[in-house]
């Protein structure tokens, strides 16, 4: 995989992460550095290391599906795609589980944190199949995260929540891309 398209799939990852940032972003209302970057820090530690445990995980059964494991990473990146394209369907209001007033506290923000990042978890176990160096993969996959939630944070608290749905339909898309293009480089 080149940098360009870990990059992409760091993108793409991101954009749930970014999604339900922006969501915070409009609950909490006045935009405060300090919770972008707890947002950011959530959802960037747990982009990054859940594909660290996919990874491990996908290692341990690689060599018994190599046969077919080109399959396998089309299924997941296409799977997690159309999920990211129909969860850009639904809306973000205010009835979610942040509530009128966000809260960043751990209670909200880990169960947030994991359900964003269960897709890297299946990212990670295609990039044993398709042997990805995991290490800047991780990093990038992280890095990108931080920086979509934070963002996403500063958006919410300024423009309504508009564009959530596109940048998570366009994230869908390029998981499928990626999907497609691992399934024919390897035939």
């Amino acid at each position: 995989m080149t940098i360009i398209e870990l990059f992409l799939l760091a993108a793409a990852l991101a954009m749930d992460a970014f999604a339900i940032a922006v969501c915070i972003g409009l609950a909490a209302g006045k935009f405060r550095i300090k919770n972008a970057i707890i947002v950011g820090l959530y959802f960037g530690v747990f982009q990054g290391l859940m594909p660290l445990i996919g990874f491990f995980a996908g290692n341990v059964f690689a060599e018994r599906v190599a046969a077919f494991d080109h399959w396998i990473a089309f299924v997941l990146l296409t799977i997690l795609g159309m999920k990211m394209i129909v969860g850009s369907l639904r809306k973000c209001d205010d009835s979610n589980e942040l509530g009128k007033k966000a809260s960043l506290g751990v209670t909200v923000m880990f169960p947030l944190a994991v359900a964003t990042s269960i897709d890297a978890l299946a990212a990670g176990v295609s990039f044993a199949f398709l042997q990805v160096d995991i290490v800047p993969a991780v990093v990038l996959i992280g890095a990108v995260t931080f920086v979509a939630s934070a963002l996403g944070v500063k958006i919410g608290s300024v423009v309504e929540g508009r564009f959530r749905s596109k940048a998570e339909f366009a994230g869908g898309v390029v998981l499928v891309v990626l999907a497609v293009r691992a399934l024919i480089v390897s035939l």
